[in-house]
């Protein structure tokens, strides 16, 4: 990428906040019996989803935040997963909120390490998904939107620090 790269809108951000509030009301409904529910934002990425979704969420909770990288300042998986913060779960319901799920190497790893620790449930939500780029089996309890194999950027997703800012979706061109 050189820096003077163009952005192509893909998802409008009325459509973002529309597919936010479904996903509320779904997890509110699968969750509405539970008293111990954690949700655990996937930093940096999933910070602005996991902000405006845990809005619409209408069953009290906990917000928790860890890092879990493939990717560095790269636009293409290291194949190395690193995971930074502690947190017990065990007992809790957990979501685990994604900003998205290409390989599915990342949200594969967390799992693991997640249901080590006996939480009573674990769901994952991711904002996006690459369907055609997956290795890893993963099933997402709570989806956004499948996109493109195209490198995403906007509503909390950056390219090398950039258009994290962004109110929409959009592809570099």
């Amino acid at each position: 990428m050189t820096g003077k790269e163009t952005i192509v809108e893909l998802i409008s951000a009325e459509k973002i906040q529309q597919r936010v509030r479904e996903l509320g009301t779904l997890i509110t409904s699968d969750f509405a019996k539970t008293n111990k529910m954690i949700v655990i934002c996937v930093l940096k990425g999933a910070f602005m989803f996991t902000a405006d979704l845990v809005r619409s969420i209408e069953v009290p909770c906990h917000i928790e935040f860890i890092r879990a990288s493939s990717y560095g300042s790269s636009i293409q998986s290291s194949g190395k997963v690193c995971i930074t913060g502690t947190i017990d779960i065990e007992g809790y319901d957990i979501l685990v909120v994604e900003d998205i799920i290409d390989t599915g190497l990342t949200i594969s790893r967390i799992n693991e390490e997640f249901r080590k620790c006996n939480p009573a449930s674990l769901k994952i939500c991711s904002l996006l998904e690459k369907p055609a780029v997956r290795k890893h089996p993963v099933t997402i309890d709570y989806l956004g939107f499948s996109v493109p194999n195209r490198f995403v950027v906007g509503y909390g997703i950056d390219y090398a620090g950039k258009y994290r800012q962004l109110p929409f979706l959009g592809t570099l061109k």
